[in-house]
């Protein structure tokens, strides 16, 4: 059974995870090894830990010991490893004083990283057809929700480029639905200048071509049959406003775009993932 402590002292240092690391020093927390994220739900906790993620100790409201997470606490109690797990609880309003949000769900875990694997080894893999890549998309609810669609709509993996939001941040993860831990991912690259140059030259090695989605005039339909025949293809979407740089453009084999009705520039990049993945699935 979890070691269930009342939370009284909201100073302590074991809640510091929660209260007073960003998500950033979360991410350095072990350096030179891996760092922490914060897993919000037990949806996400769950799926977390399904993937190996390995839990340092959970926050929640007290009543969802025995509503929202009641499921999860079973899950933990069928698992000798986590019978000292320590687990915070506390009234709403103390927890909200403490994280300094509202816990939209009302469970916290905090969570071991696992390492990420090399972009070659994704790249590498027979059955890896459609791939995402993301370049610089900063917002954490754009990054969750573009993985959700990935892995609804059949994408085989998520690269990012290093100008990404991370995908374990908090809000990446909860809007994810969990399917962070679900479909492959990492990052193309360590540094900026790693794109486009580095990564399309990784892509190419490994047979990939590549569909920029852009609005420009020289570009094919997005349901034009060629694209649904490419063996390897990989979709890469821009940053939220601006979309792909021009020399991300220049490289790519295709320019994409999604026709637009009713006078409409463009759709938010999360919506047009779910468009451009449905759409450019293997034929």
């Amino acid at each position: 059974m979890p070691k269930i402590q009342v939370v009284q002292d909201l100073s302590a240092p074991e809640l510091d995870v929660y209260a007073r690391l960003t998500e950033r020093q979360l991410l350095h927390y072990y350096e030179p090894n891996g760092g922490l994220f914060i897993a919000e739900s037990p949806y996400v906790i769950e799926r977390a830990m399904e993937k190996g993620h390995r839990p340092i100790s959970i926050l929640l409201e007290t009543k969802h010991l025995e509503t929202k997470a009641k499921d999860l606490f079973r899950y933990l109690e069928a698992d000798p490893r986590w019978e000292d797990l320590p687990v915070y609880t506390g009234e709403r309003e103390v927890l909200q004083e403490l994280t300094g949000y509202a816990m939209t769900r009302g469970v916290l875990c905090a969570m071991e990283r696992l390492p990420l694997p090399d972009p070659e080894e994704i790249l590498s893999r027979p059955d890896t057809h459609r791939i995402v890549i993301l370049e610089d998309v900063m917002n954490p609810t754009n990054i969750g929700a573009i993985f959700r669609s990935a892995a609804a709509l059949g994408m085989d993996a998520v690269l990012l480029t290093p100008g990404c939001s991370d995908p374990l941040y908090r809000r990446s993860a909860r809007v994810s639905m969990g399917t962070v831990f679900q479909i492959p991912w990492t990052f193309l690259g360590g540094i900026p200048e790693d794109w486009p140059d580095k990564g399309m030259e990784i892509l190419r090695r490994h047979g990939f071509r590549t569909a920029a989605m852009a609005l420009k005039d020289d570009t094919i339909s997005i349901d034009d049959p060629v694209l649904a025949k490419e063996d390897r293809l990989a979709i890469i979407l821009g940053t939220e406003g601006d979309g792909l740089k021009d020399s991300t453009i220049a490289d790519c084999d295709y320019t994409v775009k999604i026709p637009m009705m009713h006078g409409v520039d463009s759709l938010n990049v999360a919506a047009a993932s779910a468009v451009a993945f449905w759409a450019l699935k293997k034929a």
